[in-house]
């Protein structure tokens, strides 16, 4: 079994205090949350739990997050800074497995010259094309909805209009999480600006061996978006794995990550 978790801060180049945790002993491990998801809220803490066993993982939350802290101005350069942080406190390189908009934070991250060794990530919503100019901006009416006090009704937007299906969406505000859901609402800005940070052309120069993962009962647009960035990196290999909407549990997903991360596949 892995050792107890520990828990830490790592200071970022900004002055961002970013609060992580630390679970099991060997090569490092970093896990990069989606939209809405910190260490206590989200699929990482019990992910982190499974591959403790043969790794030293990191859990985080992002800035904004949890018990980080934020900044006024953001960027995802900020983000990556953030993951740069860490890894130095895991010793100076490190793995990444990152979930949906965590994966192209994660991509960002690599592409951007951080000492990555290793690469997975579950769904990243990467679109292939130009946004068109009549699609409605979903970041600008997050803003307002927060700078409204509209916390909630922001939640709300941003799931129904990503395509977060309605039987997950209905009685969110009855769940027990809500009010942190509530608390991280403007975040949601930054994991939409995150989206169109990466350029397509980044992927054709990422080296660093990479596992693209999709789930079998995703849709066609988030397969295709997987299949799509698997594609275009040198070293990318895709695979679809059982699973639910946007979501592989940890019995499945632990040991695909493991054997990726140890060289094993």
């Amino acid at each position: 079994m892995g050792e107890a978790a520990t828990t830490g801060t790592v200071r970022s180049a900004d002055g961002t205090t970013i609060a992580y945790e630390r679970s099991g002993s060997g090569p490092a491990v970093i896990l990069v949350d989606a939209a809405g998801g910190f260490r206590e809220m989200g699929p990482m803490r019990s992910l982190a739990a499974q591959l403790a066993e043969e790794f030293a993982v990191l859990t985080y939350d992002r800035r904004g997050r949890g018990q980080s802290t934020d900044r006024l101005s953001y960027a995802p350069q900020r983000e990556v800074e953030d993951l740069r942080a860490l890894i130095d406190a895991a010793g100076g390189s490190a793995a990444l497995y990152g979930f949906s908009s965590g994966a192209v934070l994660a991509l960002l991250a690599a592409a951007g010259g951080l000492p990555v060794t290793r690469l997975a990530v579950l769904e990243p919503p990467f679109e292939q094309g130009e946004q068109s100019p009549d699609e409605p901006d979903l970041a600008a009416d997050i803003t307002e909805l927060v700078a409204a006090g509209r916390r909630g009704d922001a939640v709300l937007h941003f799931q129904r209009s990503i395509g977060v299906p309605a039987e997950f969406v209905d009685g969110m505000r009855a769940g027990p999480g809500w009010p942190a859901m509530e608390a991280l609402a403007h975040t949601l800005v930054y994991d939409l600006t995150l989206l169109t940070a990466l350029p397509a052309e980044a992927l054709t120069t990422l080296t660093i061996p990479t596992l693209v993962l999709d789930s079998a009962q995703s849709d066609a647009r988030l397969r295709g978006w997987a299949q799509g960035v698997a594609e275009k990196l040198p070293a990318g290999r895709h695979r679809t794995l059982p699973g639910e909407w946007h979501g592989v549990s940890d019995e499945v997903l632990a040991p695909v990550l493991a054997d990726h991360f140890a060289g094993r596949d």
